[in-house]
């Protein structure tokens, strides 16, 4: 009888990993919807195709290299034991009853290939973070080349500091689900790239003047913000890792309830703010509110109520506005305010921890944000670097004048609406 219960509930907790990975990768249908709003219409094209092939590109990376170098053991190290190969393994049927019979708190309760699948659509989250911040003016293929280096090394690298039972981990830095691991990671790399590309044509006056460059479609943006909102329940409610006995499935089902209310928080937060600055309801703000207070929360969905909850997710949606005119005044052009979202409400979600779990520490957490941004983002700003000098990184004027559809991927996204000559 005990042996039938292991196994169901061995069953159930790897049926609940795969399904908020899948979870997860629908959050690159959000980015993907997300980005595709924001950018102008002669730009859509390309920023599909970078959507589409950095996923594929991480899904591949990641196998070959990725999760053995996140995984690869080196327990309080800097450096992984392993560095290339494949370390997917599942457990056998008497693996895990032995595991059980061993230690019922300490046992293999889920299959190995459903953990490396959650963890790999974790990886291309971030680099769609980085896709957003250098849209519109940054060549197909030169973004696709650091996607490689990313996927496969600067970003299992620091996750095995923490998430693989590295150095940081060890210090006591603690990140739930990811608001650093992840979202500030891709945001560090997008600064590097963004500094290094350089704005838009015509964002920045010679007077200091900012001109505003609206998406062409607020609908498509809108919807990406409703299927990330969604896939951030797998993306925090998997990390949980399990939901197979009562005391787990009420922690999942408080994930669920943390997360939703600081999104709500954060949305609304944001719309306040931008009409008492603007003077009106911006749709963009409301869409940013809502992903930062989501980011926020990411870092500890699970210690605070829903009323602290609120709390985080609003401060995350007050502090994306004032972050995206920041950026804008010191001229760092992201068309999406994905280094907004992604990294400076990274860093807050962070910092977040320590206001309702009882065992961090504000030194690890400092620690956590300083090592893991020093790292991608110098490692990420070398990258670029080399990759634009080499075969550059940004397109002639005259491409980007025109939009990107046309000269990296040869067809319009809206056809119908281009002049016919």
């Amino acid at each position: 009888m005990e042996s039938d219960i292991v196994q169901i509930k061995y069953a159930l907790d790897t049926f609940y990993f795969l399904v908020c990975g899948a979870l997860v990768m629908w959050m690159a249908a959000g980015f993907t919807m997300l980005e595709a709003g924001l950018v102008r219409a002669k730009n859509t094209t390309e920023i599909l195709t970078k959507n589409v092939a950095l996923y594929a590109v991480s899904c591949v990376m990641y196998l070959i290299m990725g999760y053995t170098i996140m995984y690869g053991g080196s327990e309080g190290g800097f450096f992984p034991d392993s560095w290339f190969g494949n370390t997917i393994a599942n457990s056998s049927p008497e693996e895990v009853l032995a595991g059980y019979a061993a230690d019922a708190d300490d046992y293999t309760y889920y299959s190995g290939a459903s953990d490396f699948f959650f963890q790999v659509v974790f990886v291309a989250t971030a680099m769609s973070i980085v896709s957003g911040a250098v849209a519109e003016r940054m060549k197909l293929w030169a973004f696709l080349a650091f996607a490689v280096v990313m996927t496969g090394f600067i970003y299992p690298l620091q996750g095995m500091w923490k998430w693989g039972g590295g150095f940081l981990d060890t210090a006591g830095f603690l990140d739930f689900a990811g608001s650093g691991v992840v979202h500030m990671t891709g945001a560090a790399g997008a600064l590097a790239g963004v500094l290094l590309l350089g704005a838009r044509k015509g964002k920045y006056g010679a007077d200091g003047s900012v001109k505003a460059i609206p998406g062409a479609n607020m609908p498509l943006a809108a919807l990406g913000m409703f299927v990330l909102w969604v896939g951030w329940f797998g993306f925090n409610g998997g990390s949980e890792l399990k939901v197979s006995d009562i005391g787990e499935a009420n922690a999942v089902a408080d994930i669920f309830v943390n997360t939703n209310a600081a999104a709500a928080a954060g949305l609304i937060a944001a719309l306040i703010t931008a009409r008492l600055m603007f003077g009106k309801a911006d749709l963009t703000m409301a869409i940013n509110g809502a992903l930062a207070g989501l980011v926020a929360i990411t870092a500890e969905p699970l210690t605070p109520g829903p009323m602290w909850s609120t709390l985080i997710g609003g401060i995350g949606g007050v502090l994306v506005v004032f972050s995206v005119i920041a950026m804008d005044k010191i001229r760092i052009d992201d068309p999406v305010g994905a280094i907004s979202v992604h990294g400076v409400v990274g860093i807050w979600g962070l910092l977040a921890v320590c206001l309702t779990n009882p065992d961090a520490s504000l030194t690890a957490q400092l620690l956590g944000i300083g090592v893991i941004f020093a790292w991608v983002f110098g490692a990420s700003l070398l990258v670029w670097f080399i990759l634009k000098v080499t075969v550059g990184i940004r397109v002639s004027e005259e491409e980007e004048y025109e939009g990107v559809d046309m000269s990296e991927c040869g067809m319009e996204a809206y056809p119908e609406f281009t002049p016919a000559n």
